[in-house]
């Protein structure tokens, strides 16, 4: 039986004897994970029997509001007798170091990276096995119907993954997200119950950004379509997951037999370059070896060669290598030996009679 007004949650990957620390940000979906936890890992009966943190990360943004946001945090952690690690970043500085140094990230971007990067850290130290983060089924199908929108792949229609493994130089650990099956509004039903307040972020109502645009203006009128779509995205997200798993095993068989590294030379045998950014590194598939797959896995080998490269594809890039490889037909694309594409991020591909060779070329000072 799950203790007194407990939220339910999915213990699948919590372990007796695990250290865990909640990502808690006052918010009612951290909070009520937070408490959860705690009531889970103080009854009598059934206890979890896990070691217990929480860490509450302050961005650097929103002045008092954020002040009064960690004083919350800090109080609640108090009486639960849960100890805090917190953390202090700028984020602004941060935006500005990154758009410095020619990979800009938006705020919301640098705000998640700098969270994870201080979970990481956690996990690193040895002061936690796996972080908690508050993720529910709500922001689930909000991730998901974003990466449909900006056109993702399998993997990005995934969405929010229940565990992601987390490999650090000292130690490795888990980042965990118990609470994706669970609505929103249940959340904030389990904490009205508990006349438990919770911390509002004003900028959740900010839709000047993407997240806050989709959840307030274009889920709501998705839902006269389909009541259900919430469940619907997120099982989306699921199948979606499976899918890629398995593509994932297909690839990791297949890639060793079809990728071959540098150029070919006279005499036989092959030419391979050193890494990726230091000289040009190049990989190299057979047209006929290709041939022989069906479509969706020729895809997939095509993106698999570049991202071993440190490249991505986007679904026009992989378009234009096939119509390369004589697969597809696009007027804007040759397809004929020693033709060649300039692709994004300093990806070259040429053509030669027997194969598609790709090439990463270093970044020009």
């Amino acid at each position: 039986m799950p203790p007194p007004n407990a939220l339910a949650f999915d213990r699948t990957h919590l372990h007796p004897g695990d250290r865990l620390c909640v990502a808690i940000s006052g918010g009612a979906d951290s909070v009520a994970l937070l408490l959860t936890l705690h009531a889970a890992n103080t009854t009598r009966r059934d206890a979890l029997g896990i070691g217990l943190s929480a860490v509450h990360v302050h961005h650097g943004l929103r002045g008092e509001e954020a002040d009064t946001d960690q004083r919350f945090v800090q109080e609640l952690c108090a009486h639960l007798e849960v100890p805090l690690h917190l953390h202090h970043v700028s984020i602004p500085e941060r935006v500005a170091e990154t758009r410095a140094a020619g990979t800009p990230e938006t705020i919301e971007e640098a705000a998640r990276a700098a969270r994870y990067d201080f979970f990481s850290s956690l996990i690193a130290s040895g002061q936690a096995d796996s972080v908690l983060t508050a993720h529910t089924l709500d922001d689930q199908a909000e991730t998901v119907l974003i990466k449909l929108l900006r056109g993702a792949w399998t993997e990005g229609l995934g969405g929010i993954h229940p565990i992601v493994l987390v490999n650090t130089t000292s130690r490795s650990g888990k980042i965990l997200r118990p609470l994706l099956h669970t609505r929103r509004h249940e959340v904030e039903s389990f904490l009205q119950s508990l006349n438990q307040p919770w911390r509002e972020d004003s900028s959740n109502t900010d839709t000047a950004f993407t997240r806050n645009r989709v959840r307030h203006e274009l889920l709501p009128q998705l839902r006269l379509f389909n009541p259900s779509l919430d469940h619907t995205l997120a099982n989306l997200a699921e199948l979606a997951r499976e899918e890629e798993s398995r593509w994932q095993a297909e690839l990791s068989r297949l890639l060793p037999q079809l990728l071959l590294p540098g150029k070919p030379v006279r005499g036989g045998g092959r030419a391979v370059s050193t890494a990726a950014g230091q000289s040009n590194a190049t990989v190299a598939v057979e047209l006929e070896r290709l041939r022989a797959l069906d479509p969706a896995l020729r895809r997939r080998v095509l993106r698999a060669a570049a991202r071993q490269l440190g490249a991505r594809l986007s679904f026009d890039e992989t378009s234009r290598l096939l119509a390369l490889c004589g697969f597809l037909t696009l007027r804007t694309v040759a397809s004929k030996p020693s033709a060649t594409l300039q692709l994004a991020g300093n990806l070259h591909a040429e053509r030669s009679a027997r194969e598609l060779r790709l090439t990463l070329r270093p970044t020009k000072p």
